[in-house]
């Protein structure tokens, strides 16, 4: 399905997205006000950081050997993941609004990795792309789960307390 040039093309771009998403977290963990909302952002930064690393584990190209100087390099401030964060930010900084971003952005990203993931016939890289797609989906329920923390609603740790009243 991918030739080489463009197998090697989709694994560079994941990476790049990865990147993307770290410098992401990374931004909105500053932002946070409340502890919990930053600690989840900042686990998110490091999981992305790993995905990286596995997308690099198979990359077929050359011009990333230095993989932590590529992660730890400035963010790519035309990214549509830090766009959409500082028209956030802009609008008056609000860990709800940061949050439903990150789920709309964790929810693409996985329904993008595996329709990717289809198309790929080398089952090394496959398996990688339809790796990250689960964990882009347990990404998304571990930010859902802090969001329904943060506004209140009932959490998925409060369920045994109302099945018992």
């Amino acid at each position: 399905m991918f030739d080489n040039i463009d197998l090697k093309d989709a694994v560079r771009r994941a990476i790049q997205t990865e990147k993307n998403a770290m410098d992401f977290y990374l931004r909105g963990a500053a932002m946070m006000k409340h502890a919990e909302a930053r600690k989840v952002f900042e686990l998110l930064a490091r999981e992305e950081r790993e995905h990286a690393e596995w997308f690099h584990n198979v990359y077929p190209g050359d011009d990333i050997d230095d993989l932590q100087g590529f992660l730890n390099a400035g963010a790519d401030q035309d990214s549509d993941w830090l766009k959409e964060l500082n028209q956030v930010n802009t609008a008056g900084f609000d860990e709800r609004k940061a949050m439903e971003l990150a789920m709309a952005k964790e929810k693409n990203l996985a329904e993008h990795l595996r329709a990717t993931a289809a198309k790929i016939d080398n089952p090394e890289v496959r398996k990688v792309f339809e790796q990250n797609a689960t964990s882009t989906d347990h990404h998304y329920q571990i930010i859902e789960s802090e969001y329904a923390r943060l506004m209140g609603m009932v959490h998925e740790t409060d369920i045994d307390i109302f099945v018992r009243e």
